[in-house]
């Protein structure tokens, strides 16, 4: 079986290299000559763990092949996935051009019967645009070379994308034809037969899960940190307070641990997407919106507590940052609540000194020379009026506090992930602030 993924991002990597994993023979396609060329040397452009060496592994064995023509790679193509970006306009709603270009590009180019499936995150209604553009070009043709379209949304975390795919929870497609059903069944097989399910469903209520989905997790975020920013006001203790409601199975814990705002590729723009979709219909998702908003202002609570702890002057003082990624095990800055500090601090007239044991390269193309990275999470101490632990990477967890308070000028820690102890802290001499939590 041979399968086509046309996008080379963060999904269309791991869904490349995890099908070549179980023996499918796939061909990775990419407009980005520089990418691919890299690729093709087994350099990847993202940090995961565990994707290098699957995609170098499967290049040597020939299962893994990349490309920048994909008019050229569609013989004896019975699949193809499209996994380009859909990056939000100015309204929320998702940008769908690259999708279609490649439905048209398809279109213009097959020549056997292909399934054209949506790996990326797109509103509700696109497979039927995906399906008219193919076949307004199929007509121009004047081709009556048969296709469908099927909608397989991605659920995969970064950080433990490789392990999301390879063992997931669910597999959820999105068909409207008995062939298009059997082609799927076919290709998820070596995935499925653990019990992992796949679950089969029209497309629009594919499309619309993937979105549902994402907005749930961020709904529980988002519900989180206001409830601990009420604990703060009260005197209660958020962890004490997630604990006690974790324990109910109809709520859960996971996702119910407040910190500084939700970040990343998939979250902010599919919440925004899906309030542009339902606004488009004339209906109004309030939660949706109330999340967002929360979500906005999360960014800034580190921010605030410093300069509520500086009386309001947070002028020449410099501060450390240990962890830039929106989250641990990845590399990636997109809506990053780091950004939203360090741009705060930087109006304000402090300085900043950052470090983050993965995105270091990816924050210099972000940030320039508008702070300085340290070499290490202590080089990130030295002579600093406060630190600021921003992302919860392993390595920042236990640190050693007898070194941090001799490095540092003031000792004060603003903890965005409530990773300290709050007590070990303050014995440790430390004026500590985290998130919805007493003082000590």
């Amino acid at each position: 079986m041979k399968v086509a993924i046309v996008g080379t991002g963060y999904v269309g990597l791991v869904t490349g290299a995890c099908f070549s994993e179980v023996g499918i023979d796939v061909i990775c396609i990419d407009i980005d000559e520089a990418k691919i060329n890299n690729l093709k040397k087994g350099i990847i452009p993202i940090y995961e763990p565990g994707l290098e060496d699957m995609v170098q592994r499967n290049v040597e064995k020939g299962r893994l092949s990349f490309s920048t023509k994909l008019s050229e790679c569609l013989d004896g193509v019975s699949v193809v996935f499209g996994a380009v970006g859909t990056p939000p306009d100015e309204d929320g709603s998702a940008d769908l051009q690259y999708v279609l270009a490649v439905a048209q590009e398809v279109a213009e180019n097959m020549s056997d019967y292909v399934l054209m499936v949506t790996k990326s995150t797109v509103p509700v209604g696109t497979a039927e645009k995906v399906r008219t553009t193919m076949n307004e070009a199929l007509k121009k043709r004047g081709s009556d070379l048969s296709f469908d379209v099927a909608s397989n949304p991605e659920f995969l975390k970064e950080g433990a994308a490789v392990d999301d795919f390879l063992k997931p929870d669910r597999i959820v497609v999105g068909v409207d034809s008995n062939k298009a059903r059997k082609l799927m069944d076919k290709l998820y097989k070596p995935f499925t037969m653990n019990g992992h399910p796949v679950i089969f469903m029209d497309i629009v209520s594919a499309e619309m899960t993937k979105y549902a989905a994402n907005s749930m997790l961020a709904t529980k975020i988002s519900f989180m940190n206001d409830i601990a920013n009420l604990c703060e006001i009260v005197g209660a203790d958020v962890n004490a307070v997630r604990r006690g409601i974790g324990s109910d199975r109809r709520i859960g814990r996971y996702f119910i641990y407040p910190g500084t705002g939700y970040g990343g590729s998939c979250f902010p723009k599919d919440v925004k997407a899906l309030i542009s979709t339902a606004s488009e219909v004339g209906y109004e998702l309030a939660v949706l919106k109330s999340v967002e908003e929360v979500n906005e202002r999360q960014k800034s609570v580190l921010y605030n507590k410093a300069m509520k702890y500086f009386d309001g002057d947070l002028k020449g003082k410099t501060f450390g940052m240990w962890g830039l990624s929106f989250k641990p095990q990845t590399d990636d800055m997109r809506e990053a609540p780091s950004l939203v500090i360090i741009k705060k601090l930087l109006a304000a007239g402090a300085k900043v000194i950052a470090y983050d044991p993965v995105a270091m390269e990816e924050s210099k193309r972000i940030l320039g020379d508008s702070i300085t990275f340290a070499k290490d999470q202590y080089d990130a101490l030295v002579d600093v009026d406060g630190l600021f632990l921003v992302t919860e990477w392993p390595e920042f967890k236990l640190p050693n506090l007898k070194v941090m308070k001799k490095l540092m000028l003031k000792h004060v820690v603003f903890d965005g992930r409530n990773v300290y102890d709050i007590e070990e802290m303050t014995e440790a001499g430390f004026d500590y602030f985290g998130i919805g939590t007493k003082k000590a």
